[in-house]
């Protein structure tokens, strides 16, 4: 169905430093059009070698007969220099048609394509063929309408694992809400607290946006001193002590002695807080968790290491990706992306180890001088 036309008046609402009709990014229609140029000039440049091809041959048949009694060439073998000429004619102009072919081909398939993605349709490829700078261009644009396609999904998934995510503990505010205005519970410390708590959810949802849309932008400040990464993750274990306790799982501290760091204390918290609570999540009742801290060649290495199902092979190498999430997964897929973004903010990096069944090994690493 062809859009709807601009009336040709502007309309009040309008602003008035902006044209009408507004002139939007070019359609299908335009994008077609720019290949029939495309091609027209590429018709004009082919006639215009033909020209040049058939004035030369022209010009060596000439030289031929002229030269025929000056060099004494039989008259017998004029004809035949004719005839090679019209080959040499031939040939060019079967050379020169199919080079323009080959690469015309492909470009006017790019353009075509580019149009669909310009319009929104990430699904379109192009095959690879024609010479080897063009096939290389069309696998470049073949690989970014990949990735733009896998981050259109991915803002999709996000948007409905956000939406999941906010409907919760938003339906159980407004619950507790309704009933503690209609009467129904009575506003003490018992119907209030589930309230709180579903705040902090909350907080605790748009703080992790929040991080990872500074760190993955580059805004992200660090706050830097010398710090005892040994207090860090002490304190980091003990708060999810009584979680562990509870869920019967034995979380476990071992620390060599540390250099300090230069390092923002905030967010290195954070990150061990995100790996220790997945590594809760997905270790069963009767399992162990570790937390190490040793010093390495590159640097304080620091590793968690637990005894749950462990992770897919398949799922491993994209587990920091944004928004990426297994089957299996129960969280928003963020924590291990604002993981990866503040250790590489850190000059670190971080990796996962993992063997389905028998647990998983993450462990990122910091330098000693930033």
């Amino acid at each position: 169905m062809p859009p709807r036309p601009f009336p040709p008046r502007r309309p009040p609402w309008w602003p008035a430093d902006e044209p009408w009709p507004p002139m939007g990014p070019p359609g299908r229609r335009a994008w077609h059009k720019m290949r029939g140029r495309f091609f027209w000039r590429l018709g004009g440049l082919f006639a215009l070698l033909s020209m040049f091809t058939v004035g030369g041959c022209s010009l060596a048949f000439w030289l031929a007969f002229a030269g025929a009694e000056r060099f004494h060439i039989p008259r017998g073998a004029v004809p035949f220099l004719g005839f090679s000429s019209f080959v040499i004619v031939v040939i060019a102009f079967t050379l020169i048609g199919r080079s323009l072919r080959r690469t015309a081909l492909p470009v006017g398939d790019l353009m075509e394509a580019a149009g669909r993605v310009e319009a929104g349709d990430y699904t379109a490829r192009v095959a690879e063929r024609g010479p080897r700078e063009v096939r290389a261009l069309t696998r470049a644009f073949n690989e970014m309408t990949e990735r733009l396609q896998k981050n259109e999904e991915q803002r999709r998934n996000l948007l409905a694992d956000v939406t999941h995510e906010l409907r919760t503990p938003l339906t159980v505010v407004q619950g507790n809400l309704e009933a503690l205005l209609d009467g129904v519970y009575p506003p003490d410390e018992a119907h209030l607290s589930p309230i709180l708590e579903e705040t902090r959810v909350l907080s605790r949802l748009i703080d992790d946006l929040r991080t990872l849309a500074l760190a993955e932008s580059g805004a992200l400040k660090l706050q830097r001193e010398q710090t005892d990464l040994e207090v860090l993750m002490n304190e980091a274990a003990a708060s999810f002590q009584a979680q562990a306790d509870a869920a019967g799982i034995e979380l476990s501290l071992s620390v060599a002695d540390l250099p300090l760091l230069d390092i923002d204390p905030v967010r290195v918290r954070e990150v061990l807080a995100n790996l220790i609570a997945n590594a809760l999540r997905y270790t069963p009742r009767g399992g162990k968790i570790q937390v190490t801290g040793a010093v390495t060649e590159k640097g304080v290495a620091v590793s968690i290491r637990d005894t749950g199902s462990g992770i897919d092979p398949e799922d491993l190498p994209h587990i920091f990706d944004r928004f990426y999430k297994s089957a299996d997964s129960r969280g928003t897929g963020l924590g291990l992306t604002i993981a990866k973004n503040l250790v590489a903010a850190h000059g670190g990096d971080i990796t996962a180890e993992s063997v389905s069944g028998r647990g998983t090994t993450i462990r990122f690493t910091l330098p000693v001088e930033a």
